[in-house]
């Protein structure tokens, strides 16, 4: 099976007063070489990996583990919070955008226990 690799335009929430602009993320799933984890790519190389189920129990509602922190945010987005040593990063998203990518994650192996 080959990796899911999605692009998105993603919204890095900051406190100033106009929107920022939207900018590009990459969502990559590998099942071959990590079954049960997602990859979130923002600019800058910054890489975040965490539970595919965290990202789904997200969308849902309020979730967390460890360093990420995952809500939907009214009806159309979703909002992904990270944690690091430098600081913290919060990014909106389309929620169907990644919908959309969780579900080709679990087209491309089935869940297993």
């Amino acid at each position: 099976m080959s990796a899911v690799e999605q692009y998105a335009r993603a919204h890095i929430v900051t406190d100033e007063a106009q929107d920022p602009p939207a900018v590009p993320v990459a969502l990559r799933y590998d099942p071959e070489t990590d079954p049960r984890r997602v990859h979130i790519m923002l600019p800058g190389h910054h890489e975040w990996v965490f539970a595919r189920d965290l990202l789904e129990r997200g969308l849902r509602a309020p979730a967390a583990a460890g360093d990420v922190r995952i809500w939907p945010c009214g009806r159309v987005q979703a909002v992904m919070e990270f944690h690091s040593a430098n600081g913290v990063a919060v990014v909106q998203f389309e929620a169907k955008t990644l919908i959309r990518f969780l579900r080709r994650t679990y087209t491309a192996t089935p869940v297993t226990s």
